[in-house]
C-alpha cells in the first residue's frame, strides 16, 4: 500500500518558520532524516520552501506529527506558545476522535493549524506526520478525484458522507468541506512506474489537471519517478517512486 512520501508547505517567511517547525521537531525527539537546501528543508515527510510570485504560501491546512507520549504534547505546547506562537488550542483529550487522543495545536505565520498528537491507536515514529486534514470548496468533485487517486495507488478510502478520510500504510488524511486548502502539495510514495503512471491517469480523468507528466526527476535524486496532478482545489498532488 502506498504512504504519504512527503507533504510540502510554502511560506511566507521562510526563516521565521525554519525556526519554528526546527523548534517543533527538536520537542518532538525528531531523530529521522533531514535535508537543507537553498529556501527549502526537509524533515523526513515533511518539508518547508519558500513562498514567490508563482508560489504563494499554503493556507488552510491542518497538519499533525506525532509525539511519543501526553508529556512531550504538554512541553511541546507549552514552550513554542511561551516562544510567541500563535495557541490554537491547549493540551488535552480529544476523546470525540478517538478514546485515547491526547493534542495540542498551533498556528503557523501563514494561518496554518499545526498539531502534537499523541494516541494509542497509530504508532508513528516521534515527530512524522500522524495525519492531515485538507478542506475543500466542493466535497463530491474532490471525493471523485480522490477516491479514483486512491484506487491507483492502493490505499483506503472511507466515505463518511461529509468527509473522505484517506488512509495509507504511513499516515492518513481527511477531506471536507470548508475555506479550501490552498497551495499544498501532498505525494504519494508508490513501489513502481507502473503506478506513477495509472496514478496520473487516474487523476486526469477524474477531473484533475496535469501539473506534471510522469517521468525521471534527477534533480531530486538519482531514480525519482513522480507525477503532478492538481486535485479540485489545485492543490499539486504526486505520486512518486524512489527506485527506478
Amino acid at each position: 500500500m502506498a504512504s504519504i512520501d512527503h507533504v510540502t508547505i510554502r511560506v511566507g517567511d521562510f526563516e521565521g518558520a525554519l525556526r519554528m517547525f526546527t523548534r517543533s521537531f527538536e520537542l518532538l525527539a525528531f531523530d529521522g532524516r533531514r535535508h537543507a537546501g537553498e529556501a527549502f528543508h526537509e524533515w523526513d515527510d515533511f518539508s518547508i520552501a519558500a513562498a514567490g510570485a508563482d508560489h504563494p504560501p499554503t493556507t488552510g491546512l491542518h497538519v499533525a506529527f506525532a509525539a511519543t507520549s501526553r508529556a512531550q504534547v504538554d512541553d511541546w505546547w507549552h514552550e513554542l506558545t511561551a516562544a510567541g506562537y500563535a495557541d490554537d488550542g491547549a493540551p488535552g483529550p480529544r476523546p470525540h476522535y478517538s478514546p485515547s487522543y491526547y493534542g495540542a495545536f498551533l498556528r503557523d505565520a501563514d494561518g496554518n493549524s499545526v498539531e502534537a498528537v499523541h494516541h494509542d491507536s497509530v504508532d508513528r515514529a516521534a515527530g512524522m506526520i500522524d495525519h492531515l486534514w485538507i478542506r475543500v470548496a466542493d466535497v463530491a468533485a474532490t471525493r471523485r478525484f480522490y477516491t479514483a487517486v486512491a484506487e491507483a495507488v492502493g490505499v483506503r478510502v472511507r466515505d463518511r458522507g461529509d468527509r473522505l478520510h484517506v488512509e495509507t500504510d504511513r499516515g492518513s488524511f481527511t477531506l471536507l468541506h470548508g475555506p479550501p486548502t490552498a497551495n499544498a502539495h501532498l505525494a504519494f510514495g508508490v513501489g513502481d512506474e507502473r503506478t506513477v503512471r495509472a496514478f496520473h491517469a487516474a487523476a486526469l480523468a477524474a477531473g484533475g489537471r496535469d501539473n506534471s507528466l510522469p517521468g525521471e526527476r534527477p534533480v531530486y535524486h538519482s531514480g525519482y519517478f513522480g507525477a503532478y496532478a492538481l486535485d479540485p482545489d489545485d492543490n499539486n498532488v504526486e505520486a512518486v517512486w524512489h527506485g527506478r
